[in-house]
């Protein structure tokens, strides 16, 4: 389990590819290193990977073909940064929401609007469907990040940002129409879905 609350940013090293199979190198930040050991889990831009070699500060992921599917990881190249947040411990502080690292989709970033004192991106859904649960005030997590959705409008919805949101990851590196990795909250879905079926078995009683 995760908390969306970025820890730091990692570059990718070497990319060793296969069939629809690739390992990704990192370069962890030192003080992401404690006790870091072999299976360990660690989310990649909101993708939760498995720690499958330790070389120093050099860490090693692999990432399954569904993984490169329905994420962002598999259009990355070497030299660039991603999210980095290790799993939470018991009884550390939440101070985003809590997140499976299991990506649901990607988002297209469609508008990037800055002025002196806020920074709001607009998305649209590669699966519209999703799109219900996605709420005004909200939680949503892009490329890992814990956020509070701001307004939903037309089929997409925004995201303000917050400086040190801006300096601690690599969201402030993307541009119009890059892609990035979306996970909805769950009790959200949980809420919807219930409601919905509810809805569904009266109307058919």
């Amino acid at each position: 389990m995760f908390t969306g609350i970025i820890q730091g940013k990692a570059r990718i090293e070497s990319i060793a590819a296969k069939k629809d199979f690739k390992t990704h190198i990192i370069r962890m930040p030192a003080d992401l290193l404690d006790d870091l050991k072999l299976g360990a889990s660690i989310a990649h831009n909101g993708v939760c990977l498995t720690v499958t070699e330790i070389n120093g500060d050099l860490l090693s992921f692999d990432l399954m073909q569904e993984t490169l599917r329905i994420t962002n990881l598999g259009e990355l190249q070497v030299g660039d940064e991603v999210n980095i947040e290790r799993a939470m411990k018991m009884n550390d502080e939440i101070g985003g929401h809590m997140l499976s690292g299991h990506v649901y989709s990607m988002a297209l970033i469609d508008e990037i609007i800055q002025s002196e004192n806020n920074y709001q991106i607009w998305f649209s859904l590669l699966q519209p469907h999703l799109l219900k649960y996605i709420l005004t005030k909200g939680y949503i997590a892009i490329d890992g990040i814990s956020l509070t959705i701001g307004a939903v409008e037309n089929a997409r919805f925004c995201v303000n940002l917050i400086p040190e949101t801006l300096e601690r990851t690599i969201i402030a590196q993307k541009k119009t129409g890059d892609k990035v990795n979306l996970e909805i909250d769950s009790q959200t879905q949980a809420i919807v879905d219930t409601v919905e079926r509810y809805l569904s078995e009266k109307a058919q009683s």
